[in-house]
């Protein structure tokens, strides 16, 4: 008898396991092109500085692409950020990678035939600008930072170009009224901590390790920047446009934040490439920025931010075919 039942259930068993493959089908057609063998070659992906957002994610996606196309040699590049990255990107130093949408913008303004070469991969997940100082600075708002010592962020950091936009809004000259310090959220933090300077800049995903390591051995608190900054902002140039008020989570570095949230700006971060990057290898890319956001995710919170809905809006770049290609093979 229990032989029957043995056989009837196995009986029962194939169609549910035959629907299981393919849903299992359906999923691989979704993350991956059956039938296909994955792009190989060697690729460079320009990144940012140490303990900044950048190189985390950078270093995550690496191992993810290595997993689907094992073929694919990835080369991270370090940089000082989002003008560095684009340039990069422009002239063919590097193959891939991530930029904020102000400084894609500023560099299409100051070099429009570099810039007709660039294309956007996926817009991926929101920069905040983090004005930080000791708990116990006299410094309440971007207006006080004059006559202070301030690291502005590195020459050719995406953190550079919107700080001194930041203190102009509130009429402070990055070049006269404050003392600037060139330095980024590699050493910025350990130089606060040591009295070195009294405020530096930082525009990243949130939470930062900087930040977060940073909270574990120093008091410090963040500084506001008001709506009403960022809507003099808009006027300063073309880029500016990119800017939007909001307001840091009370929940991002707990133990500064004190269940308060923090008014700053946000400027979304974009994916590129060249247009005469191999189209099949970009649709590749593509696919695999949009699967592995909740592995990288888990290790770099912003990567969790990352949605199919809106990560075809690359603007101000318009999508590379090899994108395009992939959005469309998933729309509804």
């Amino acid at each position: 008898m229990s032989k029957v039942f043995s056989r009837i259930g196995r009986r029962r068993a194939l169609p549910g396991a035959a629907a299981g493959v393919v849903v299992l089908g359906l999923l691989l057609w979704w993350l991956l092109p059956l039938g296909e063998d994955p792009p190989s070659g060697t690729i460079t992906f320009s990144t940012g500085t140490p303990r900044g957002v950048y190189q985390e994610y950078g270093t995550w996606l690496r191992d993810a692409l290595a997993k689907d196309m094992p073929g694919l040699q990835v080369n991270l590049k370090s940089s000082n950020g989002s003008q560095d990255n684009v340039e990069r990107v422009a002239t063919g130093e590097a193959d891939f990678t991530i930029a904020a949408a102000d400084a894609v913008q500023s560099y299409e303004s100051q070099h429009p035939d570099a810039a007709a070469e660039l294309r956007g991969v996926a817009r991926l997940y929101d920069d905040y600008v983090q004005l930080v100082v000791p708990r116990d600075s006299d410094v309440r708002s971007v207006a006080d930072l004059k006559g202070k010592t301030v690291a502005t962020g590195l020459s050719g950091s995406g953190v550079r170009l919107i700080a001194n936009r930041v203190l102009e809004a509130a009429g402070v000259d990055p070049d006269k009224d404050i003392t600037a310090v060139d330095k980024g959220i590699n050493n910025g933090p350990q130089s606060l901590k040591q009295g070195e300077i009294d405020a530096f800049f930082w525009s990243g995903g949130i939470p930062t390790g900087g930040l977060t390591d940073l909270a574990k051995t120093f008091a410090f608190r963040f500084v506001p920047i008001d709506a009403a900054l960022v809507a003099k902002m808009h006027g300063q140039d073309s880029s500016t446009s990119y800017y939007r008020a909001t307001n840091m989570s009370e929940s991002v570095y707990r133990t500064v934040q004190n269940g308060e949230t923090v008014p700053t700006i946000a400027v979304s971060n974009v994916m590129i490439t060249r247009t005469d990057m191999d189209p099949r290898l970009t649709e590749w890319m593509t696919r695999i920025v949009i699967k592995s956001r909740d592995r990288i995710g888990s290790r770099v919170h912003s990567a969790q931010l990352v949605d199919l809905r809106t990560a075809i809006d690359t603007n101000p770049l318009p999508l590379h075919d090899g994108a395009r290609r992939y959005y469309r093979s998933v729309k509804p």
